[in-house]
């Protein structure tokens, strides 16, 4: 199969397993970029379940051939800051990394984003590693019974990301001021990636900006935190070899570059 039959496939399997969305499905066009649309939008509202070989061996076909597109970006060729030989930035698509891990930030569900096609990190991930992560991600909360608490995580495969894993992790929600149970529960974010990346014996870790997109901790605050948190980690532990700052805006990339810079001084870790 060609891209675009493999995405006519994708779809018609979908659809068919999923009619409700049919009707929705007929106001995509038919060219190649809707269509690539709705196979999103689709794989997105799916459910964790099951899959047969034949629609898993066109999906990973499918988004092999787009990280290829996209292209793979080594952890180790980009540079450490001056001031931290083991801390990197770089703002960019982080589902490009070839890290041994990049950090998603999850929603206490742990099983993706189901709005189709919607902006956040979970989705961008889920999205690009394909659905056998959701079902994963399904089954280790089956196995625990219960919603993810803040400042956890847990770890998968990447399937389709160059990364070899994915860390999950759910960071606090802020619907007012910012408070020291919120602090505390960012840096137990980053704090349980970092242990549980070391644990597995990997030598990169990238993270997102947890809980400042959707979950609105402020920028400034929540860079601070991670920062001070994974300067504090690496102080005692020799495991991770380099740690990135993945952002996506220029805001967050001067954030960081500011508290990373020579000379920026202490930065507490929101312990």
């Amino acid at each position: 199969m060609d891209r675009a039959e493999r995405i006519r496939f994708l779809n018609t399997f979908l659809l068919e397993e999923m009619p409700r969305y049919r009707a929705e499905a007929l106001r995509f066009p038919g060219d190649p970029v809707s269509q690539r649309r709705l196979l999103r939008s689709l794989m997105n509202l799916r459910p964790p379940m099951a899959l047969p070989e034949s629609f898993l061996r066109a999906q990973d076909a499918l988004l092999t051939a787009e990280r290829e597109e996209k292209g793979v970006v080594d952890p180790q060729t980009l540079p450490v800051t001056e001031a931290e030989p083991r801390i990197a930035l770089w703002q960019g698509d982080i589902t490009r990394l070839a890290a041994g891990a990049i950090v998603n930030a999850a929603n206490p569900g742990m099983t993706g984003c189901y709005v189709p096609c919607h902006g956040c990190i979970d989705n961008a991930i889920h999205s690009a590693a394909g659905l056998e992560l959701r079902e994963e991600c399904a089954r280790l909360m089956r196995e625990q019974g219960h919603e993810e608490p803040a400042g956890r995580a847990k770890l998968t495969k990447g399937y389709n990301l160059p990364a070899r894993y994915v860390l999950h992790t759910v960071g606090p929600v802020i619907t007012g001021p910012v408070t020291e149970r919120d602090r505390a529960e960012l840096s137990a974010c980053y704090r349980s990636c970092l242990e549980l990346a070391a644990e597995k014996g990997l030598e990169s870790l990238a993270f997102c900006c947890i809980s400042t997109g959707e979950y609105h901790f402020p920028k400034p605050e929540a860079a601070r935190i991670a920062v001070g948190t994974v300067r504090d980690f690496l102080r005692r532990d020799r495991t991770l070899q380099k740690v990135i700052f993945n952002v996506h805006s220029r805001e967050n990339y001067e954030i960081y570059r500011r508290l990373l810079e020579p000379g920026a001084g202490p930065v507490p870790g929101g312990r």
